[in-house]
């Protein structure tokens, strides 16, 4: 079997950057264009919606290395290397937030608006103060956990980036205690799902359900952090698929934990379906008003009908339908032409629940090069923070068997 060599891997590499840096020029060319020649509430609205799906993936990804580290399943370790480069996302994603206040008044539609009594909690102050309360807490337990499964990695199979050269020096100076570091390990992975379901929710109630702000589920909050780990299992597969065909980093998976991760992606879109299903259910047998004009509008009205559907058929008919079969689930190349339509349509699902708090009385679909260009932005972002990450930590590519998660 001939080795891949050398030079292969830092060819490949820079071509990833050059690729991310076109990317994020473009997304931000669209951005500053949009905003100073008078579209500012365009570029603003489509900068929120791929900021609430991008940050997702990540959180969604991350979940991943905790979830397999909790259960102990030791045939995820290869993939849960790769979830944990998502967490280098977090910064950014903290970053993309802050700027959100610069946009506030162009993307929260029920500003200046009588909220019948939900000024209390529909205010800027207290809703930028809260959300970014509980973003600090979910990035910080991911970074905590991150640093203690690194301790393993790292001390385990050296360190040839920078930062895991000064973390392994920094690690040595003290003596080793690994039930120690697996102990924090797994309390912070604990306690990061546990702030993944609740983070998640308070953001799906307040950045998504509050732009109707007389409409209200009990269920959004868990519909939005399932989704979340829908999209993320969905960008780990893609990630893990690309390297694996690649080959040049030395990155393999076996069949089987395509076959074994592919089967937990078709089982959260089932979980994913079932909340959307359990939602619209109980509003459409409840039948009231102030319940069902937000369902019958994004469902049942042109030219919002034809997305809803374009959406359902993406994220549940279409994989659920291929994904039954067995063989598909160990073809990469496969798994990524699903997974990247899921993507894709859970980015028309956030348009579709965004769109028409934005886009009153339109005739036609609102979707526009604009938008699609910022996703083209964001994603080079996503990219580059997980091309960053795997050069400080490229020993994660090609683990060694004695490790265990």
């Amino acid at each position: 079997m001939n080795m891949p060599s050398e030079q292969s891997a830092p060819k490949s590499s820079s071509l990833t950057v050059i690729i991310c840096s076109l990317l994020v020029i473009a997304g931000a060319v669209t951005f500053a264009s949009q905003a100073l020649t008078g579209h500012a509430e365009r570029a603003w609205q489509a900068y929120f919606l791929n900021f609430l799906l991008f940050s997702a993936m990540a959180h969604g990804a991350l979940l991943f290395s905790t979830l397999m580290h909790t259960v102990r399943a030791r045939w995820s370790g290869p993939l849960a290397d790769l979830a944990e480069a998502f967490s280098a996302f977090f910064p950014l994603s903290f970053l993309l937030y802050l700027g959100l206040f610069l946009g506030s008044h162009y993307i929260f539609t029920w500003l200046g608006h009588d909220l019948h009594g939900k000024e209390s909690w529909l205010n800027l102050p207290f809703l930028f103060s809260r959300d970014l309360t509980g973003l600090m807490l979910l990035y910080g337990l991911g970074f905590a956990y991150l640093y203690h499964t690194l301790w393993f990695k790292v001390t385990a199979r050296g360190a040839r980036g920078a930062l895991g050269r000064w973390l392994l020096n920094r690690w040595q100076q003290r003596p080793p205690d690994r039930e120690r570091y697996q102990r924090r390990r797994t309390i912070f992975a604990m306690l990061y799902m546990l702030a993944f379901a609740v983070v998640l929710s308070l953001l799906g109630y307040d950045l998504v359900m509050s732009m109707d702000p007389h409409w209200y589920s009990t269920l959004f909050g868990a519909y939005s952090f399932i989704k979340a780990v829908y999209v993320g299992f969905g960008a780990l597969i893609i990630l893990a698929a690309v390297l694996h065909l690649r080959r040049a980093n030395g990155f393999t998976l076996q069949s089987s934990q395509f076959h074994d991760i592919g089967k937990l992606f078709f089982a959260f879109g089932l979980v994913w379906a079932d909340f959307f299903y359990a939602q619209f259910v109980v509003i459409w047998y409840g039948n009231l008003p102030e319940e069902t004009t937000y369902i019958i509008e994004r469902t049942m009205t042109a030219p919002w009908q034809g997305l809803a559907w374009t959406v359902f058929a993406a994220c549940f008919i279409a994989p659920f339908l291929i994904l039954l079969n067995k063989k598909i689930k160990t073809i990469p190349a496969a798994m990524v032409a699903i997974c990247g339509l899921v993507i894709i349509g859970m980015w028309l699902e956030h348009f579709l629940l965004l769109g028409p708090a934005y886009h009153e009385h339109v005739h036609r679909l609102p979707l526009s090069w604009v938008d699609g260009a910022t996703a083209l932005g964001f994603l080079g972002l996503l990219m580059a923070a997980i091309t960053i990450y795997l050069r400080q930590f490229p020993e994660v590519l090609s683990p060694r068997l004695e490790e265990s998660h």
